[in-house]
């Protein structure tokens, strides 16, 4: 009979195995977790995939263009993937708050823009996420017609939030914001912002709708819901805090 000290160090060397013995057994489970997640959930779905810009946007895509930020080697990537034509800005400015660093101008999307836009990458990257899975197919829907061009106010500006000489910096003077004021279509009509967004028909409805889904896209996303210096545009940017109005 095995009694005393041995009996106790052999009870704890047993406690010991099979706590080891469950811990193996869990990181087993979890790494075959992570397999089958890997293998069987959509790419926009995991954020473990790099970001397609041409896939429709799942539940990761949101949080992958976040981190496009800090890495621009992998966001221009990107962009090439899907053939937008840009030209590359790293432009210095006297105002420090207004240099741009990794940015573009924009030279040819999907949709014409109605004046140039210089923005940052991962803010290029979630346009055109917007205008592709949900500006084309939300125009389809509700207005039956295609839309021909972007109306917008345009996006880099040094400026401070609502143009004020004092205050927090806007995220215009990065290039990371842009504002949309409206669509012009191809059977003619503009559907502007400050004269559809509250709209019962299928104007204001295709607004509302393109504003709704631009809240998964975009960090901030702005419109006249929000306060009377949206009546008149979407604003949607790519800064730290999230809002969706």
């Amino acid at each position: 009979m095995i009694r005393g000290e041995t009996a106790r160090r052999l009870a704890k060397n047993l406690h010991v195995r099979r706590l080891a013995g469950m811990a193996v057994v869990t990181a087993g489970l979890c790494w075959l977790g992570v397999i089958s997640f890997n293998s069987l959930a959509p790419p926009q779905d995991n954020p473990f995939t790099r970001l397609e810009l041409d896939l429709p946007p799942g539940v990761a895509t949101g949080m992958k263009l976040d981190r496009l930020a800090q890495s621009p080697a992998k966001c221009f990537a990107a962009l090439d993937r899907v053939a937008i034509g840009y030209t590359p800005v790293d432009r210095k400015d006297k105002v420090r708050n207004c240099e741009l660093h990794d940015a573009l101008t924009l030279d040819q999307s999907l949709t014409p823009y109605s004046s140039t836009l210089t923005m940052s990458c991962p803010m290029t990257a979630s346009l055109y996420v917007w205008e592709r899975h949900v500006v084309i197919p939300a125009a389809e829907r509700f207005l039956k017609s295609k839309v021909v061009r972007i109306e917008t106010f345009g996006a880099w500006s040094c400026r401070r939030v609502n143009h004020a000489k004092d205050g927090k910096w806007s995220h215009h003077a990065t290039g990371d914001a842009v504002d949309i004021a409206g669509f012009t279509l191809a059977d003619g009509r503009r559907v502007m912002i400050k004269d559809k967004f509250h709209d019962k028909g299928p104007e204001g409805k295709f607004l509302r709708d393109v504003r709704d889904k631009g809240c998964d896209l975009f960090s901030a996303t702005l419109s006249p819901d929000y306060n009377a210096a949206h009546a008149d545009h979407l604003h949607f940017d790519m800064g730290l805090y999230t809002i969706c109005s």
